[in-house]
């Protein structure tokens, strides 16, 4: 906000004008790994008496079960299974029930607790969990890429670190909640707990700055959640 100041000099018929800046800095923003152990520690998501709860889109079955029947039938239609990369697993209430469909499954995310969690909890020869930051560490190998509900809590250059990664994938399959209707894609966060639904906007990676390049897109489900609260959208990528 500009403020001016008008002072006149006694005796002197001149008035000088002074123009300061009163904008409040701006919040510096936690490092994303800090966010996401908060949002565990403090139960941001919720809480169901467990020792980590992803919240109510891991869990709800309107999201859940759709959503597990889809990818079980692309993970299916391969005559030899893939490995898949789970990249945010969160408290691995969904890809539990995936696991047995892949060749490896290898589930990633930031907060080291959880991680150490999930390792102890889901056991299958299959089954690997890292903790990585996506955005910072390499991904590991794979086959196809899994990001549900993970890349809307990321700023644009978080987001944009992610997608110079994802091309060394065959597919991606990216799950987002979106604002009902048209709205502005990709306006910029701090990565947290909130999403662009708050500012009516919503991820759009073949957009501006994105434009994530890609040899087809396929939507594969849309859950429509209703009295304006936005749609949960799975899209599938061949890269």
């Amino acid at each position: 906000m500009n403020i001016t100041y008008h002072f006149k000099c006694k005796n002197l018929k001149i008035e000088a004008c002074f123009m300061t800046n009163l904008s409040k800095p701006k919040k510096k923003p936690w490092p994303t790994k800090k966010a996401m152990e908060q949002i565990y520690t403090m139960k941001l998501w919720g809480d169901d008496g467990t020792a980590f709860y992803s919240g109510d889109g891991s869990h709800h079955a309107n999201l859940v079960d759709p959503y597990i029947a889809c990818l079980r039938t692309f993970l299916d239609a391969f005559e030899e299974p893939i490995v898949l990369c789970d990249l945010g697993c969160g408290d691995f209430n969904i890809g539990k029930k995936l696991v047995e469909h892949t060749k490896e499954y290898v589930a990633v995310d930031i907060v080291s607790e959880l991680i150490a969690y999930n390792s102890s909890e889901f056991k299958s020869e299959n089954l690997r969990f890292r903790c990585l930051d996506i955005a910072v560490d390499d991904l590991p190998p794979g086959d196809c890429a899994v990001l549900r509900q993970v890349l809307q809590h990321l700023s644009n250059a978080e987001i944009q670190r992610v997608i110079s990664k994802l091309s060394q994938f065959k597919y991606v399959i990216l799950t987002e909640h979106i604002p009902n209707g048209e709205f502005i894609p990709n306006k910029d966060i701090i990565s947290g707990q909130g999403i662009r639904l708050k500012k009516q906007s919503g991820l759009s990676l073949l957009q501006a700055p994105f434009l994530f390049q890609v040899k087809k897109e396929q939507e594969l489900l849309a859950v429509n959640l209703g009295s304006g609260k936005g749609i949960v959208v799975t899209t599938l990528y061949t890269i």
